[in-house]
């Protein structure tokens, strides 16, 4: 295998840049780009001379040494601290290349980690969701990943799948030894498995959320008050306000954290009947963002009676999951309205009270256990959908009665998909969708 090298710190400057070595060649590396006093140790901070591949100098520094297998990879692995000058984190680099070394691709020391048992499929996930995470809930959802324990879950699952399919090939290769199970057995067996499946989803639909943001969109009739509203959420003027019907003609998403949990608001035109071509394309981009938000916040105009435009917003969100705000209701008429939160947006309760419903409707009142490792990528998602249909269709089988060997190749359809979950079946395409993610040097 080939002797990796990359900076694993972020661009720009700082007071240190890391510069990561992993591979057979480590040692002999270190040896030709580190010069001091006294030999590298074992996990022995080294304090020394890093040289290009002529011995020139490059910069001061400290070296460490893993051994394998006891590193972040299971490799030999070499981490050298210079000043935090882009210049010099690239001279260590070059020089390690032209000793012998290949540079590293996207998340490559992560994944030698996983290959070499030291992180399994999802911890592996986990650690750039760990990076990539912008509100603390996000943060504490990848540590549970990055604890581990789900592999395990599933394997159980697996081994549950398995011990139905061994019994049933017994029955059919023994049919005079072994009897065979009956539905009302399997279907025991068997329902907790799919439970537990489909509590995999769920979880893994809201860790999705949470490392994503929550996507609110804020709908309403023109005038009623969309971008005063956003603009007080955000705590800053960031769109335009007008007394103008119409003003606000694209949508704009701005991010706030309730609770820990991180919501897009996407401000949108007012719905209306009569319009002009160019508001008529901001009304569809409207609908198009309704149509893709976990959380419809619905903004009507309190200060006048109930129209048209206002009954139609409604109807058009009914289906949706929503927090109706009733705006300017200090203009003294909002009582012909009916809303989950009455006010005004010039009012900080009132703007407190909106935060408060638009958190609550994202999570429908079932707020996860983010301490529970859950799926994180998409792949992983589609592999326990695959799984739950494969198990629905056989509990079908079971439950219309036909002989239970027919519900055999459902089964073994559900034992594959989990077993991309696991690793020990992952392809190629897992693999590179979880580890595609990542930056360089990590």
């Amino acid at each position: 295998m080939d002797t990796i090298a990359a900076i694993a710190t972020p661009p720009g400057k700082g007071a240190i840049a890391i510069v990561r070595v992993s591979g057979p060649q480590t040692a002999a590396l270190a040896s030709r780009v580190f010069r001091s006093r006294r030999p590298i140790e074992p996990r022995v901070a080294t304090y020394g001379t890093v040289v290009d591949e002529t011995g020139a100098g490059i910069d001061r520094g400290i070296a460490l040494f893993y051994p394998a297998p006891n590193s972040y990879t299971g490799e030999d692995s070499l981490e050298l601290q210079v000043h935090g000058s882009p210049v010099v984190a690239r001279e260590v680099v070059r020089a390690l290349i032209a000793c012998g070394a290949r540079y590293a691709g996207p998340g490559e020391f992560t994944r030698r980690a996983f290959l070499n048992g030291k992180l399994d499929l999802q911890a592996a996930g986990a650690v750039a969701d760990l990076i990539d995470a912008e509100t603390r809930s996000a943060a504490r959802a990848a540590l549970a990943n990055l604890s581990g324990g789900l592999a395990g879950r599933i394997r159980s699952l697996r081994a549950q799948i398995a011990g139905v399919l061994e019994e049933l090939a017994a029955a059919i290769d023994f049919p005079d030894e072994v009897a065979e199970p009956g539905a009302a057995k399997l279907k025991s067996q068997l329902e907790p498995v799919l439970e537990q499946l489909r509590l995999l989803r769920r979880d893994g639909e809201a860790g999705r959320l949470v490392r994503e943001g929550v996507p609110v969109a804020i709908v309403g009739p023109p005038n009623a008050g969309k971008s005063s509203l956003l603009n007080a959420l955000l705590g800053e003027d960031r769109v335009l306000v007008s007394e103008i019907p119409g003003t606000t003609r694209d949508t704009v998403e701005e991010s706030i954290t309730v609770d820990g949990l991180q919501l897009r608001l996407i401000d949108t035109a007012g719905i209306r009947a009569h319009a002009d071509r160019l508001e008529s394309a901001g009304i569809e981009r409207t609908h198009r963002a309704l149509q893709n938000a976990r959380v419809a916040l619905v903004v009507i105009d309190g200060s006048v009676p109930p129209s048209s435009e206002s009954d139609a917003v409604l109807s058009a969100t009914a289906k949706n999951r929503r927090v109706v705000f009733i705006n300017k209701a200090d203009a003294g008429l909002a009582q012909g309205h009916a809303g989950d939160v009455v006010g005004s947006v010039r009012e900080e309760a009132t703007i407190q009270a909106v935060r408060s419903a638009v958190g609550k409707a994202a999570w429908n009142g079932d707020r996860p256990d983010l301490e529970r490792p859950h799926l994180a990528s998409l792949v992983e998602l589609q592999a326990v959908d695959d799984a739950i249909a494969a198990m629905e269709d056989a509990m079908r089988t079971l439950h219309a009665g036909e002989p239970p060997d027919l519900a055999a190749g459902d089964l073994h359809r559900a034992f594959a998909a989990l077993g991309h979950l696991t690793g020990d079946a992952a392809g190629e395409e897992l693999l590179g969708a979880i580890f595609a993610r990542f930056c360089i040097g990590k």
